[in-house]
């Protein structure tokens, strides 16, 4: 996504809108701000600190385009802030949705935590605090006050008061929060109309997710009611940009690549495919589902993750799409990130405890029966050569699973991957010929445009 540097200028301001903990309500305040501004003519574009899927899906919903993951770990602050400028191409405001609370990161050297924090000091963005006040009063000034002062490198741009009992409530709130020089920007009731449906792996994707757009106009009309929208749109500002733009995230797998897409494979970066449409590759599409098979004249194949588990006898019987996928694989790579990487193995055990058999071009075999969380980064070396790169390139990565494996098979590992804690290099993914898969899904390629080689 190499962009010239007089590109960035003019770029459209933004917000990270983050909390002093989870749960604090930035998802329906992010999802609310993006179609109230969008319905008011604003050309406005979400964004998501962090390697989450599902939140950038809804945002897309929310404002009418496509919504980019700014990642502080796997992401050095050039790669951070090109993606950032590229977000505003077209844009008149982005607003970037926090993870977790404020400050929370992974131990590592400063700016390099995956926290939102790190996010908004490498782009430059202020930050848009959504504080919930239930079960409190004047203290919510002394919380304010903490973030405020905590780190140097950037500035609270106001203050979004959530949960608010009374109106006796918002004034002992916001006259706390005023000792602090930071502007209280809105004050949200308790609505408990407005929630999002949830799933095992967070919230049930946004193709899924029945009454969507009420649910959406809802979250419009309460923020448009109680949070003031032009002095949020007049607190963005600019992102600061490196002098030197960043390479790709990651390179194209191929030329003409071949995207499996329904909601049984739907967990793909968009910074990856505007960053490979960029650099000229062309993204062809298929559905798993309907029984489609990968295009002949496509020259790599791509299987994002997704919730295969939960399509696993559907699959199982898609001999269109497993025929074609194995036809494919005889003359041209392949590779799955986790779902993908499960489609690929010998089975998949539902949770109901059936064994449906999948592509066999891999021979692991997984099992959503038996669950077992697999959350964190990964900072992985590729022991072979396949489409993400040559043997020996670092990749940062994260991975987010219930599923298990329950037989590994024969196949050779394609990378070694340890976490973000120090944990000591092991086996990842497997290859065989043309074939690879992971249950890690790359955000980066380290030391370009990821994290530097000799952190």
């Amino acid at each position: 996504m190499t962009m010239p540097h007089d590109m960035t200028q003019g770029a459209a301001p933004g917000l990270v809108i983050a909390a002093p903990r989870s749960s604090s309500g930035k998802t329906t305040l992010t999802l609310g701000l993006l179609r109230a501004f969008a319905r008011g003519g604003v050309k406005v574009r979400g964004l998501k600190c962090g390697p989450d899927y599902i939140d950038p899906a809804f945002h897309a919903v929310a404002a009418g385009r496509s919504s980019l993951n700014l990642d502080a770990w796997a992401m050095d602050p050039a790669l951070l802030a090109t993606l950032a400028a590229a977000a505003g191409e077209g844009a008149e405001l982005t607003l970037c949705e926090g993870l977790m609370g404020l400050f929370d990161g992974v131990p590592a050297p400063e700016g390099r935590s995956g926290s939102s924090v790190d996010v908004a000091a490498a782009v430059g963005w202020p930050v848009l605090l959504v504080l919930d006040v239930s079960g409190q009063s004047q203290s919510a000034g002394a919380i304010v006050q903490g973030c405020l002062t905590y780190d140097s490198r950037i500035s609270i741009a106001g203050v979004i008061l959530n949960k608010v009992g009374s109106e006796r409530h918002r004034r002992l709130v916001t006259e706390a929060i005023a000792r602090t020089g930071v502007p209280v920007l809105g004050a949200i009731p308790r609505d408990a109309t407005v929630t999002l449906p949830e799933r095992h792996l967070g919230l049930v994707q946004a193709g899924e997710t029945a009454g969507l757009e009420v649910i959406l106009e809802r979250m419009a009309d309460l923020v448009e009611a109680h949070v003031d929208l032009a002095a949020i749109r007049a607190a963005a500002r600019a992102p600061s940009v490196s002098a030197t733009p960043a390479g790709l995230a990651l390179k194209p797998p191929g030329q003409r690549v071949a995207l499996a897409r329904d909601v049984a494979f739907s967990f793909v970066y968009a910074h990856h495919l505007e960053g490979w449409r960029r650099a000229g590759a062309q993204i062809v599409p298929f559905s798993p589902l309907l029984d489609e098979a990968p295009a002949d004249e496509c020259d790599v194949c791509w299987l994002p993750g997704g919730y295969p588990e939960l399509h696993a006898e559907r699959l199982s019987n898609a001999q269109g799409f497993l025929g074609g996928l194995r036809a494919f694989a005889q003359t041209r790579p392949v590779h799955g990130e986790c779902g993908g990487y499960m489609t690929l193995g010998a089975s998949i055990t539902d949770a109901a405890g059936c064994e449906w058999p999948m592509a066999g071009l891999l021979d692991v075999k997984t099992s959503f029966a038996t669950r077992k969380m697999n959350l964190g980064y990964r900072d992985v070396m590729l022991s072979q050569d396949c489409c993400l790169g040559g043997r020996g390139e670092r990749l940062r990565g994260h991975e987010f699973h219930y599923a298990t494996i329950i037989d590994r098979g024969a196949d050779e590992p394609l990378a070694m991957a340890q976490d973000a804690y120090g944990s000591a290099p092991a086996p990842s993914g497997s290859r065989r010929g043309l074939v690879s898969g992971t249950f890690f899904h790359v955000v980066a390629r380290a030391g370009e445009g990821g994290a530097d080689d000799d952190e």
